[in-house]
C-alpha cells in the first residue's frame, strides 16, 4: 500500500484500532462473556486477513485426531454461502448432506477432504453450533476454524498461524494494513506456527514473535500429496504424467503462494489467473480461461482443492487437475502433545 492511501487510511485505521482494543479489554475484564461448551475446543485461526495456510492445518489436525479415535468436528462460519445465519451440516462424517451454496466453498472442501473422519458445521454463532454439535454428534474434540477473534466461545487451546512470507504486512492494522489485530495479541496463543517455511524461518521473525509470547514456535510447509483430474475424489495423477505448459488458476487468500507451489513441484507454467477469495465460478469464467490458456500454450489446467468443489457443474474443453496439497511440521508430536494435554486438562 502506498503512502498516500496510508495516509488516507489513517482516521479509519485509529478507529479500527480503538475497536479492537475496547473489545480485547472487555473480554479481558470480563464485561464481555465467553461460553464453555463440554467438549475440548481446539481454535485455528490468525492475526492477518488472507490465506496463512490455515486450512491445510485445519485438515491435519483433524486427520490426527480422528485416526487417533477422536470423534472431531469441525465449526466454520463458512465463508461465501447463502443464508449465513443459517446452521448447515455440510457433512455427518459419513456422507455430504447439502450443496455448495449452503455451505460455502471451504466448508465443502474440508467436507470433502475429511469424509470419514469428521463432521463440519457451518454456523456464524459459533457458540451455538459447538454446544449444539458436542451433544448431537457426541464429539469429543472440536476444531474452530478461524477462532482466534471469536472470542465468545471459550477455547482450551489456541494454535495461531502466521504466513513466513509476508507475517504481518506493513505492520498497520486494517483498512491501511492487512492486521486483523496487533502482533502483542499472540500473547493469547498458546502455539504458533509459522507456514510456508521453505527452509528455516528467519531468525528476526522468530525474535519478533518471542517477544510477545512465550508459547511454542512451530514451523511447517505446505506440499503437494497429488495431483488429481476434476471430477475425481481419489486417483492421483502424478505430476511428471501431465501435458505441460499448464494454466494455474485460483480463487483463494494467497493466489500467489500457491502458484509459487506449483513452480516448486517442477510444473511449467505459462499462464496464471488469480481471482478474488471464494469467487464463484460462471461457464463464461472457464471459456474465458480456456482462451486465455490455449493462446498462451498451455495444454491443460490447474487449480485448488478448494476451487474445484465450485467447478464441477461447468463444462471444460481443456483438460482440468487438481493440486491436493498438505501440510508438513517441523514437530508434530509437539503440537499433538498439546492438544493431548488440553484434552486431558478438560476432562479433568
Amino acid at each position: 500500500m502506498n503512502r498516500a492511501a496510508t495516509i488516507a487510511l489513517a482516521p479509519l485505521n485509529a478507529l479500527f484500532g480503538a475497536a479492537v482494543k475496547a473489545r480485547s479489554a472487555g473480554y479481558r475484564n470480563g464485561l464481555l462473556k465467553t461460553h464453555r461448551v463440554s467438549a475440548p475446543v481446539i481454535s485455528v485461526g490468525n492475526i492477518t486477513v488472507g490465506g496463512t495456510g490455515k486450512t491445510p492445518l485445519v485438515q491435519w489436525l483433524a486427520r490426527r485426531l480422528a485416526d487417533g479415535g477422536r470423534r472431531v468436528c469441525i465449526i466454520t462460519r463458512g465463508y461465501s454461502r447463502e443464508n449465513p445465519n443459517q446452521r448447515v451440516v455440510v457433512t455427518d462424517g459419513e456422507k455430504i448432506l447439502c450443496d455448495i451454496a449452503r455451505s460455502g466453498d471451504e466448508a465443502m472442501m474440508l467436507a470433502w477432504s475429511l469424509l470419514g473422519r469428521a463432521v463440519v458445521v457451518c454456523e456464524a454463532d459459533r457458540v451455538s453450533a459447538a454446544q449444539w454439535a458436542s451433544e448431537a454428534f457426541k464429539s469429543d474434540v472440536l476444531i474452530l476454524d478461524d477462532g482466534f477473534q471469536h472470542r465468545r466461545l471459550a477455547r482450551d487451546l489456541d494454535i495461531v498461524t502466521i504466513d513466513a512470507t509476508n507475517p504481518f504486512g506493513n505492520g498497520r492494522l486494517l483498512p491501511a494494513g492487512i492486521l486483523r489485530e496487533p502482533v502483542k495479541s499472540l500473547s493469547r496463543a498458546d502455539c504458533v506456527v509459522l507456514t510456508r517455511v521453505s527452509d528455516e524461518a528467519s531468525p528476526e521473525l522468530i525474535d519478533r514473535i518471542r517477544k510477545v509470547t512465550s508459547a511454542p514456535i512451530l514451523q511447517s510447509r505446505t506440499v503437494i500429496r497429488q495431483i488429481r483430474s476434476l471430477g475425481l475424489t481419489d486417483g492421483a495423477h502424478e505430476t511428471e504424467q501431465l501435458n505441460q505448459p499448464l494454466a494455474a488458476f485460483c480463487a483463494v487468500g494467497n493466489a500467489q503462494a500457491f502458484f509459487e507451489q506449483l513452480r516448486k513441484a517442477g510444473l511449467e507454467i505459462a499462464h496464471q489467473a488469480a481471482f478474488r477469495d471464494h469467487h464463484k465460478y460462471s461457464q463464461s469464467d472457464v471459456d474465458r480461461l480456456t482462451q486465455q490458456a490455449t493462446t498462451n500454450g498451455a495444454e491443460v489446467l490447474i487449480t485448488t482443492a478448494k476451487d474445484a468443489v465450485k467447478l464441477q457443474s461447468l463444462r471444460f474443453d481443456l483438460p482440468c487437475y487438481v493440486a491436493e496439497i498438505e501440510v508438513e511440521i517441523s514437530e508434530p508430536a509437539t503440537l499433538l502433545a498439546l492438544i493431548e494435554q488440553a484434552i486431558t486438562r478438560k476432562k479433568a
